[in-house]
């Protein structure tokens, strides 16, 4: 048990008998009886835990984790908790970088870019407890208008990913201990889909870019963005011959992206008619034991993305936004009008969600198929035709023989021979 002992000018100290049987004080300075109290309790249950030999329940553990600097110290002087490291945020997220092996080197590439928009804001020397949650969304609306190298707007696209990875980063001090709560937890990181980016690439746009290729190895690899739905550069660069199976005409490709999600390494696509002859003239051109489809554009210095894009200028087509995921997402848009989804979705190596909020697109083509369907024409009637008379407005036959007069009737008179017909 801990007790408390008033010391001159309202100045508390508890005092409390330790597990090696020492009895220590801690000092509070100036608090009322009731801070006191609150203190005492928990001061409690970090003695008896440290008797049993047991873990502090989850709530003394959320409340040490909350503890300024002053009394946290103070309690780490006496025994009852670990002395508090002093953890700052650029050391930290380089440690956390370090610590990631299994990641490629794309992702921490991606990593460095956020710990740089990180770094900038709140100063490398910050103290990673000290984040709050405001902080972290003013460190979101700075993005967005100053984030990019050199000060310039960052895409909403590009926030919510550097927001999931300053998310990431702070769970992994969470569940350190070195925070109390992860201040990005709120933050939308969820990608949401631009169609203002879309674009359908044409058969005739198409074909005038193929005929602007500098050499046949890019020819295969549009043809194998364009027609063969491949994401690009990785997957062009993973392709071996003896991936081709020209007998059954398919190929395995692998996917370096997905390779991490079971089942997700590779997928068999077919080699479509547009496709083969471009993958049997770079064949033929292989020197004997050539192992890799793609051989002239392997360096990491290759920019494939800035070349196509001087390609597509060269040929006369106005350029696009992401060249290449739209040369895919045009591929998936044109085999969903002919195959199942789920059969698509296999060939290209991604899920139904995601086809349909981030590659299927809405077509001109489509409009003209809705206007010019013949089965909607010929339950639609002209707009400038008259109204046809409706059978309610046609004056009734009269039928001789079959009625009496009127006038007899409503003078109500019988016939001269009577109600019965005459015999």
């Amino acid at each position: 048990m801990a007790s408390i002992s008033k010391q001159p000018r309202g100045r508390r100290t508890i005092q409390f008998v330790g597990a090696d049987g020492r009895r220590r004080s801690i000092r509070l300075g100036k608090v009322s009886q009731r801070q006191a109290e609150a203190v005492k309790v928990k001061v409690e249950q970090l003695v008896a835990a440290a008797i049993s030999g047991h873990a502090v329940d989850a709530e003394t553990s959320r409340w040490v984790a909350g503890l300024d600097e002053v009394l946290a110290d103070r309690l780490a002087a006496v025994g009852l908790i670990p002395q508090r490291e002093n953890v700052t945020l650029g050391p930290f997220i380089d440690a956390y970088i370090e610590s990631r092996h299994d990641t490629k080197e794309s992702t921490t590439s991606l990593y460095r870019q956020t710990r740089r928009n990180l770094v900038e804001f709140f100063g490398a020397n910050k103290q990673i407890r000290d984040i709050t949650p405001g902080d972290a969304d003013e460190w979101r609306l700075w993005m967005l208008e100053k984030g990019r190298v050199g000060g310039g707007p960052l895409g909403d696209n590009t926030v919510r990913r550097r927001c999931g990875r300053a998310k990431q980063f702070f769970n992994a001090a969470l569940r350190k201990r070195l925070v109390t709560e992860n201040p990005f937890a709120d933050l939308k990181s969820a990608v949401q889909a631009n169609a203002a980016r879309f674009h359908f690439v044409t058969r005739e746009e198409s074909d005038k870019v193929m005929g602007t290729c500098p050499n046949a190895e890019w020819r295969l690899l549009f043809a194998l963005s364009r027609y063969g739905g491949l994401r690009c550069p990785s997957e062009h660069l993973s392709l071996r011959w003896g991936d081709v199976d020209w007998e059954h005409g398919r190929m395995t490709v692998r996917s370096p992206k997905t390779e991490r999600h079971v089942g997700g390494e590779s997928r068999v696509v077919p080699l479509f008619p547009e496709l083969r002859p471009h993958l049997e003239e770079v064949f033929d051109a292989a020197e004997a034991g050539t192992e890799f489809v793609i051989t002239r554009y392997r360096s990491t210095n290759a920019n494939l993305r800035t070349q196509f894009l001087r390609i597509v200028r060269r040929a006369g087509v106005q350029t696009w936004q992401k060249p290449f995921q739209n040369l895919r997402s045009t591929r998936e848009t044109e085999l969903a009008e002919e195959f199942p989804l789920h059969v698509v979705t296999a060939w290209l190596g991604n899920s139904q969600p995601v086809a349909a909020k981030h590659y299927l697109q809405v077509t001109d083509d489509h409009f003209s198929k809705a206007v010019q369907n013949p089965v909607q024409q010929a339950h639609a009637s002209p707009r400038n035709d008259s109204q046809a008379a409706s059978p309610g407005h046609e004056k009734t036959p009269v039928l001789q023989g079959c009625a009496s007069e009127c006038d007899d009737l409503l003078e109500g008179k019988a016939p001269r021979v009577g109600l019965e017909p005459t015999t």
